[in-house]
């Protein structure tokens, strides 16, 4: 929290996150994201990079998944919560 406090100082136009949801309790985890997802209603910009695939179609307005280093699709977070192969590949049951 506080490195995205410090980043948040110097006003940027565009923030980028590198897995900030790594190695956290899940409780942080959820703490990060409404705070993430609090910083882009306030009309900032983000780019995540994030395995925790759920919890980043949750907050993201486009996504673009990656596999091996590709893009394998890519779309709206609406849309690809709605593709049924996408789900049951990287988030399992959580539709």
């Amino acid at each position: 929290m506080l490195a995205i406090g410090r980043a948040l100082m110097a006003r940027p136009k565009l923030l980028l996150m590198d897995e900030p949801s790594l190695g956290l309790a899940p409780l942080i985890v959820k703490e990060i994201f409404a705070i993430i997802n609090t910083i882009k209603q306030k009309g900032n910009t983000i780019l995540l990079v994030e395995q925790n695939a759920y919890q980043t179609l949750k907050i993201a307005d486009y996504v673009y998944v990656m596999e091996l280093g590709k893009i394998k699709t890519q779309g709206t977070a609406q849309e690809l919560m709605k593709d049924d192969q996408l789900v049951s590949a990287y988030l399992g049951e959580h539709k």
